[in-house]
C-alpha cells in the first residue's frame, strides 16, 4: 500500500485541484469525474490505492446528487436501464475479460467522441428515441463499467435522446452511477483491495474538495438551459473518449 512518506510533494497540489475540476464536471453533468481523477493521478500514486479511493469518492458523489435531487430522477428509466446494467456486469465479468483491453477502449473511445460531437452540433431533442434502446445502453454501459469503471457516457447518451429535462438527465445519470459504484465497491472489498485504511483516508482527506466541487457544478448546472447542458455533455464525451483514444494509440 502507498507510503505517504514517497509521495511526491506536488501531490499535495495537483490532488486537490484535479478533484474539484473533476467533481465540477460531476456536479454539472452526473458523471465524467473518474475520466479526469485517474488519468492525471495515475502519475503520481498507484493504480491499485487510486483507483478503490476514487470509487469511494464516486460513490458518495453520485449518492449525493442522486438524494439531493430525488424528486428530478426518472424512476421509469431506471426501471429499464437496472436489469439490464446487471445483465451487462456479468457481461464484462464473463465476455468482455477475453477481449484485448486495447481494443475496448479504442472502440469506447472512438463510440464516445462520435456522440460528443453530436450532442455538440444537434442540442435539440426533436424526438426521443425508442425506449428499448434501454437494453443496449444497459447492457453496454453495465459491461463497460464492469471493465473501465466508466458507464457514464452510454448512459448520458440514452437520457439525451430520451428526454430533454435537464434535471431527469444530470439526477438519473448520477444514480445509475451510484447503483454502478456501490457494486464494484463490493467486489473491490471482497477482493481486498479497498479494506486498507489508506484508501479511506485518502478518500476522507479529498472528500472536502469533492464537495466543493459539487457545489460549483451545481451552480452552473443551474445556469445552464437545456440545450447548454446537451452541449456540455457533449464536449465531456468527446473529452472522455478523445483521452481513452490518447492513451492507447500510438
Amino acid at each position: 500500500m502507498t507510503d505517504v512518506a514517497s509521495l511526491s510533494p506536488w501531490l499535495w497540489v495537483v490532488a486537490p485541484a484535479v478533484i474539484v475540476v473533476a467533481y465540477t464536471v460531476f456536479g454539472l453533468s452526473g458523471f465524467g469525474a473518474t475520466s479526469i481523477t485517474v488519468p492525471i493521478l495515475a502519475h503520481f500514486l498507484p493504480v491499485s490505492y487510486l483507483v478503490p479511493t476514487v470509487v469511494l469518492l464516486d460513490l458518495v458523489s453520485s449518492a449525493l446528487v442522486g438524494v439531493a435531487n430525488r424528486e428530478q430522477v426518472s424512476k421509469e428509466e431506471l426501471l429499464r436501464l437496472v436489469p439490464w446494467m446487471f445483465a451487462g456486469f456479468a457481461v464484462g465479468v464473463t465476455v468482455l475479460v477475453g477481449v484485448p483491453d486495447r481494443h475496448l477502449r479504442v472502440a469506447l473511445g472512438v463510440f464516445a467522441v462520435i456522440l460528443g460531437i453530436h450532442g455538440i452540433l444537434n442540442p435539440t431533442l426533436n424526438r426521443a428515441i425508442s425506449k428499448l434502446w434501454a437494453i443496449p445502453a444497459g447492457v453496454v454501459g453495465g459491461a463497460v463499467a464492469t471493465v473501465f469503471g466508466a458507464g457514464g457516457p452510454i448512459y448520458a447518451t440514452y437520457m439525451m435522446g430520451r428526454t430533454r429535462d435537464k434535471g431527469a438527465i444530470r439526477s438519473t445519470i448520477s444514480t445509475l452511477i451510484a447503483i454502478s459504484t456501490f457494486s464494484r465497491a463490493i467486489v473491490y472489498a471482497i477482493s481486498g483491495l479497498l479494506l486498507h485504511a489508506a484508501v479511506f483516508v485518502g478518500a476522507l482527506v479529498l472528500s472536502p474538495f469533492v464537495w466543493i466541487g459539487l457545489r460549483i457544478g451545481q451552480r452552473i448546472h443551474v445556469g445552464l438551459s437545456t440545450e447548454q447542458l446537451r452541449r456540455a455533455i457533449g464536449l465531456l464525451l468527446v473529452f472522455t473518449g478523445s483521452t481513452l483514444l490518447l492513451r492507447t494509440l500510438p
